[in-house]
């Protein structure tokens, strides 16, 4: 591999995607498609996939294709392997044979048996937001030569202050959705507590304790069952009034 895009997809047009997007997904599906094409050349087909790591959620969040996305659950599987050690460490990681490299056996030998002979990790520079990496996959050893490696290098490096912004949009519609989910929640059990107390004339704590203890005994969570009376008395679902 010798001759390759080095412009790739420009940076503005993935920051413009990026606003079209709804999730990162689509966004770094652009990223990962645009990097296959331009990294292979001479009839070489290279295979790229993007890896984030968060917070229990460290996921192959987009792909050039279904095969990219089948390639990383080979490291997943074994845990390790270059291109999680890329986002881990952030550090470029090449391994030019598969077959022969010693850091990862249990996983080199899986990725050749998958017909996988070269392997790149390239890590994001995201500042604390987050881990990340683009795994790019070749089906021949020595795929990636010194020009290879730079393109990959430059076109990740260009475009990690949009992924970083994409992480954060990310975490905030994350943080909404859990908060409205929270909200939702509370209204449902202040809502089965009222029901508890008109029926048992008690105190709010008193009928909080009598749907707790509930909850307890039937091995049900607390809002599940605060759920279901209110379904039962109401003849539907609870809704929240702080819904936008």
């Amino acid at each position: 591999m010798t001759e390759h895009d080095t412009h790739g997809t420009p940076v503005a047009q993935l920051q413009e995607l990026l606003l079209e997007s709804k999730d990162i997904t689509g966004f770094l599906d652009e990223f990962s498609a645009s990097m296959a094409q331009a990294l292979s050349a001479d009839g070489d087909q290279v295979w790229c996939a993007v890896t984030l790591l968060r917070p229990k959620r460290s996921t192959t969040v987009a792909a050039s294709d279904a095969r990219a996305q089948a390639l990383d659950e080979i490291q997943y599987h074994y845990g390790d392997g270059p291109c999680l050690t890329a986002a881990r460490e952030h550090q470029v990681v090449h391994v030019p044979d598969t077959r022969t490299d010693p850091r990862w056996p249990a996983y080199g030998k899986a990725a050749a048996e998958a017909g996988i002979l070269s392997a790149l990790g390239v890590p994001f520079e995201l500042k604390g937001e987050a881990r990340a990496g683009l795994n790019v996959y070749a089906n021949r050893p020595h795929a990636y030569d010194q020009a290879t490696l730079e393109v990959a290098q430059r076109q990740v490096a260009a475009v990690s202050t949009t992924l970083r912004l994409a992480v954060r949009l990310a975490r905030h519609h994350d943080t909404e959705a859990d908060l409205k989910a929270a909200m939702a929640s509370r209204t449902t059990i202040d809502l089965a507590v009222g029901i508890i107390m008109g029926q048992n004339r008690c105190t709010q704590d008193k009928a909080f304790e009598i749907l707790r203890a509930a909850s307890s005994h039937r091995n049900i969570k607390l809002r599940d069952l605060a759920a279901d009376l209110v379904a039962t008395v109401g003849r539907g679902p609870a809704s929240t009034h702080f819904d936008a």
